[in-house]
């Protein structure tokens, strides 16, 4: 034996290893003590996790409480026996505060109501209560015929015949002679002004539609769906 020693060589395999075990401590112990997210680049690398992420993080929008009012823009047609209508009888007129009584061989269950001799309109609920009863204008010319109808078609703006105005809350349930449409709907108006006063109701105005104050005509529009009975006594 010898005693030649051989040259000193540095191990870069040994100290390799020992570097990579000094990072693998180090960073274990940034993620223990909350520096760094355990899995965050993994999980956010998913676009499914990154949604989700995102999702979570947004500000929520607060929603419409349930038992707020409807806007009266609404279109929804309700037609329920709970829905809101306000008074009985309506205030577009002093003497239409008098409960009138449905004209006779009016139908029965839910339906609307318009006695032409009255300038009236009723409606009606499933159980022959009178929901809420008003006078209103209809036609100045004999263009509806008494009978039995239903409500077709529902526009929240509409425009009249001959340069008539513009209306709200139209609900159409027929048509006249020349085939233009006929139903309920507010007052029209016409240069910014209604073109008959409110006191006027109860009396015929129209070219064939049946002219309700604002109120009343919301109110028939949240209670009348289409399919919604309509019932024209002379």
């Amino acid at each position: 034996m010898t005693g030649h020693r051989g040259s000193t060589r540095p191990r870069y395999g040994r100290i390799a290893a020992l570097g990579s075990a000094v990072v693998v401590t180090a960073l274990t112990g940034l993620a223990g003590m909350g520096i760094l997210g355990g899995g965050g680049t993994t999980a956010l690398a998913d676009p499914v996790a990154r949604q989700a992420s995102y999702q979570q993080s947004r500000p929520t929008v607060p929603t419409p409480s349930a038992t707020a009012p409807a806007p009266s823009t609404s279109t929804g047609p309700t037609g329920t026996d709970t829905t809101p209508l306000g008074p009985t009888t309506s205030g577009g007129r002093s003497d239409a505060t008098t409960q009138a009584p449905l004209p006779a061989a009016s139908g029965s269950g839910r339906r609307i109501v318009f006695s032409q001799h009255l300038q009236r309109v009723w409606l009606v609920g499933a159980h022959d209560t009178t929901r809420r009863t008003y006078l209103a204008s209809g036609s100045l010319t004999d263009n509806l015929q008494p009978g039995h109808y239903a409500v077709t078609q529902r526009e929240r703006h509409a425009i009249g015949i001959d340069d008539s105005g513009t209306m709200q809350y139209f609900v159409v349930f027929t048509a006249g002679p020349t085939g233009a449409a006929i139903g309920f709907h507010s007052i029209p108006v016409k240069d910014g002004h209604l073109v008959q006063t409110v006191s006027q109701l109860g009396t015929p105005q129209s070219h064939g539609c049946i002219r309700q104050w604002k109120p009343d005509a919301v109110a028939l529009w949240h209670f009348a769906p289409v399919g919604t009975r309509v019932v024209v006594v002379a």
